[in-house]
């Protein structure tokens, strides 16, 4: 058998990109333009992580964003980071984080042609005590005949051209998918690139462990509980990061279940559609996984807002198969997603 003269640990994200896109005669190289912004994103913010302690970084900044969750100094320097690296790319019309009440206008120009929706960084109120943190990105087509900025980004999730997240563990890792399979890159500090360890990344059918937090149990609707209590009677795991990014990571690689379900609080769940589940959603699916909101499949809700929260359930098929039995055997499940 003839050896592949070009091993994945030599293929580097940016290769990767440009590989991708000479199979699309017509590609103006915008798309990749952008994804090669997010790589040096992803470098810069990176570096502030670990030196955060050192540099003082660590900590609120006394305010909120517009989702009412308290900023960390790292959030506003991530949010800074992705804008002015995404800012000047040529393709990019509009930016949107859930950093920023109002998305960000580049250009309105038909001949640009992209949208970049992010949450720069998921988890920022685990960075204190040094857990794992990330971004998460989508990336949409511009509609330039829509009535306003944000018409042309209340897209649902199955128009997104592409999706990924950037995981600052113990590595630096890049996961991605354009649409065709998930694709995950390490970052190679004594190189500064992004190296290709694992094509066409695909999700165990089932894993007995599950990443929600029962700390909130009190508070679930009782198809959920039902849950639990049948996970527990079975023998199940309870691995919950408390990082949206590091929990999903872990499930793709191992199998299992995230579950962030209504609560008392949040009745129709708190994580945001457009930021985190949506580009979260196309990556399981397209790793071979299932991803709802309630009985609802994320990526076919019709958003509202730009701020708009939901419910979510996403990992192995199997295990969120059985999620979805108990909601089907309960009547008084909360509507999976509604604007702020």
């Amino acid at each position: 058998m003839t050896q592949d003269p070009t091993p994945n640990h030599l293929t580097t994200l940016e290769s990767h990109i440009r590989s991708e896109e000479s199979r699309h005669p017509g590609a103006t190289g915008a798309f990749s333009w952008i994804l090669a912004a997010m790589t040096l994103a992803a470098k810069i913010i990176a570096g502030k992580i670990r030196r955060a302690r050192i540099d003082d970084v660590l900590g609120p900044v006394g305010s909120s964003n517009v989702s009412g969750d308290e900023q960390q100094k790292l959030d506003v320097i991530a949010n800074e980071t992705l804008i002015r690296t995404l800012g000047d790319r040529a393709g990019v019309a509009i930016l949107a984080s859930e950093e920023n009440e109002q998305p960000i206008i580049l250009q309105t120009k038909e001949d640009q042609p992209y949208c970049v929706l992010f949450d720069p960084l998921d988890g920022s109120a685990n960075l204190d005590v040094c857990v794992s943190v990330g971004t998460i990105f989508s990336i949409l087509r511009h509609d330039s005949t829509a009535d306003s900025v944000e018409e042309s980004l209340l897209q649902p999730g199955t128009a997104q051209v592409a999706a990924g997240y950037i995981l600052y563990g113990s590595s630096c890792v890049f996961v991605l998918t354009t649409g065709h399979g998930v694709n995950l890159f390490v970052l190679d500090p004594s190189v500064g690139a992004f190296l290709l360890v694992e094509r066409n990344l695909r999700l165990p059918e089932s894993g007995k462990s599950y990443s929600i937090n029962e700390a909130y149990r009190l508070q679930f609707p009782a198809a959920y509980v039902n849950y639990l209590d049948e996970a527990h009677g079975q023998g199940y795991s309870s691995r919950y990061i408390g990082t949206m990014v590091a929990d999903i990571h872990r499930i793709l690689l191992t199998g299992g279940v995230f579950i962030y379900p209504p609560t008392k609080e949040y009745p129709h769940g708190k994580l945001r559609l457009m930021y985190e589940a949506n580009p979260m959603a196309m990556i399981v699916e397209q790793a071979g996984g299932k991803a709802f909101a309630g009985r609802r499949r994320i990526l076919q809700i019709q958003p509202e807002s730009l701020h708009q929260r939901t419910a979510v359930i996403m990992g192995s098929r199997d295990e969120v198969d059985r999620v979805l039995a108990h909601l089907d055997a309960q009547d008084t499940d909360s509507p999976a997603a509604a604007p702020p």
